[in-house]
């Protein structure tokens, strides 16, 4: 029982330096979900640079930004292929 006080949960949430539950809306622009829009986590501040997002037939669909500098709430995604 000496290890009582090893709960130190608040240094590890700063070590990280991203704020939990950010996201931006991510815009899929083509591909076989054009035109939908989705949550999606930022990543150390920016918006991730793929996304996987589940398709109505049961398969996966890779999404990468269409443009590497974006600002805003939302980010504009092109289709890459199926995982």
């Amino acid at each position: 029982m000496a290890h009582t006080h090893s709960h130190r949960g608040t240094s590890q949430a700063r070590a990280s330096g991203q704020e939990v539950g950010t996201t931006i809306t991510a815009a899929l622009d083509d591909g076989p979900l054009r035109g939908k829009r989705i949550e999606a986590h930022v990543v150390e501040g920016r918006p991730p640079s793929t996304i996987d997002v589940p398709a109505d037939d049961g398969s996966t669909c890779r999404y990468c930004l269409a443009q590497w500098t974006q600002s805003g709430p939302s980010a504009v995604y092109t289709f890459l292929y199926r995982v």
